[in-house]
């Protein structure tokens, strides 16, 4: 799955940031000052850097140059509102997208799988019984048509992909799409959407083959295989 390094001294900021994009499934690491984004720079490999432009020990420009040296990726900044001067700076720079604070998540997330396709580093597509799923990209096709999926649909979804060999308790699930949907989902409701996803993804979705149920524990992810 794709390796995203965030750069971004707010905590709260940086908090909700890999909540929404591990549960876009995107694997993050954070770094929340120039030095320690310079430490992590030198012992990682990403596929797109977010970086903010004010840190506490200087900027991000800084970074941008230092990540450069070693990783040609795809970058977006995190600007302030109105910081006009910075959005060019960095765009003069070579810099891949900009996007202004306070952001919309789901404009966030289009940006990061277009930078990701543009520079050919769309990561993985999961494959299981001719479903695959782009996650860079979000696209979901069965049998190469594309599959139209809600946001929580797709959550779910994602946890499977990114457990593919694991047993997903119920309550697990709750858990897992209580903090990504930030809303509540009680059991009922995620029976309704097990079964939902199912009609969706399956070729007969009275006998599921992507989505087993594990009767009395939860449920597991059929057999598939990840490709890049």
């Amino acid at each position: 799955m794709p390796r995203i390094f965030l750069v971004e001294d707010d905590r709260e900021i940086a908090k909700n940031l890999m909540l929404l994009l591990r549960s876009e499934g995107f694997t993050v690491t954070h770094a929340p000052t120039r030095e320690e984004a310079f430490a992590a720079a030198d012992g990682n490999k990403f596929d797109l850097a977010l970086i903010d432009i004010a840190l506490p020990d200087g900027n991000g420009f800084t970074v941008y140059t230092k990540i450069k040296e070693t990783q040609d990726i795809p970058v977006i900044f995190l600007t302030a509102s109105g910081d006009e001067t910075s959005v060019v700076t960095g765009l003069n720079m070579g810099a891949d997208d900009y996007i202004t604070k306070p952001f919309r998540p789901r404009e966030l997330i289009a940006r990061i799988g277009a930078a990701l396709r543009k520079n050919g580093r769309s990561g993985a597509a999961f494959e299981i019984g001719g479903l695959s799923v782009d996650m860079a990209g979000g696209v979901v096709k069965k049998n190469g048509r594309e599959v139209f999926l809600s946001a929580l649909e797709y959550r779910l979804l994602l946890v499977f992909v990114n457990n593919p060999r694991s047993i997903i308790t119920r309550s697990r699930l709750l858990d897992e799409l209580w903090d990504a949907a930030g809303e509540f989902v009680n059991d009922n409701t995620l029976t309704v959407y097990i079964k939902r996803l199912r009609e969706k993804i399956e070729d007969d979705p009275a006998n599921p083959q992507i989505i087993l149920t594990v009767r009395g524990t939860g449920y597991r992810l059929g057999g598939g295989n990840v490709s890049e």
